[in-house]
């Protein structure tokens, strides 16, 4: 149970500096996310039929939907950090982004402005593999790469290019807007993961070592 617990938390560092690079990614106003793409696009085709939809709540049903595939396909994946990360990664977010929105990146130089981004995507990556590592649950869009990557035993890292690419072309097809920052976002996120998540997977196992089951 202690150590149930103790991964929870873990889980919890990991998504808060996550959300501190999605953050920064997105006050660099560079393009969205890879996977904001798609919603972005998957809204705009069912808005007509749909109009009471939301940007936020397609992004939720997405989300939902990809859990519910889980649970038929390979429940294992979903836990209670699954959870966790949908309820807290909003709140997070618009936290870093009162805190940081003095800083007024948006309207810096390009010449900050895409270092800072790149900045955002190696901190969310290497906080996306606490979470991953901690294996207490993983937020449904991550899964998606996570899940694939275990099937098929291609490298995270380049399931998660393969991944966030057909997010963007998805997207685009259905009308969804994707900026230099997105490509940067899908290139980067994959490899630096790969590089974190034996180092994050080693020192959550020293730190659970410390805790008696």
């Amino acid at each position: 149970m202690k150590r149930f617990f103790l991964r929870v938390v873990i889980l919890l560092v990991g998504l808060t500096i996550a959300h501190l690079g999605v953050t920064l990614f997105l006050l660099s106003d560079l393009g969205a996310d890879p996977f904001n793409v798609l919603i972005q696009g998957l809204f705009r085709v069912l808005q007509k039929p749909l109009p009471f939809l939301t940007h936020g709540t397609t992004h939720v049903a997405v989300c939902l939907l990809i859990v519910a595939v889980l649970l038929i396909v390979d429940r294992s994946y979903v836990k209670l950090g699954t959870l966790l990360c949908m309820v807290f990664g909003g709140p997070i977010i618009d936290f870093f982004t009162w805190i940081l929105s003095p800083l007024q990146i948006g309207a810096a130089p390009l010449w900050i402005k895409i270092p800072v981004l790149a900045l955002g995507c190696v901190i969310l990556a290497y906080g996306m593999t606490i979470v991953i590592k901690s294996e207490a649950g993983t937020g449904p869009n991550d899964l998606v790469a996570v899940v694939l990557s275990d099937k098929t035993k291609v490298r995270f890292g380049i399931m998660r290019i393969v991944v966030d690419f057909s997010f963007v072309a998805l997207g685009w097809l259905m009308g969804g807007v994707f900026g230099v920052g997105t490509l940067i976002c899908a290139f980067l996120v994959g490899p630096v993961a790969d590089f974190f998540l034996p180092k994050n997977e080693a020192l959550i196992r020293r730190l659970l070592e410390k805790v008696p089951a």
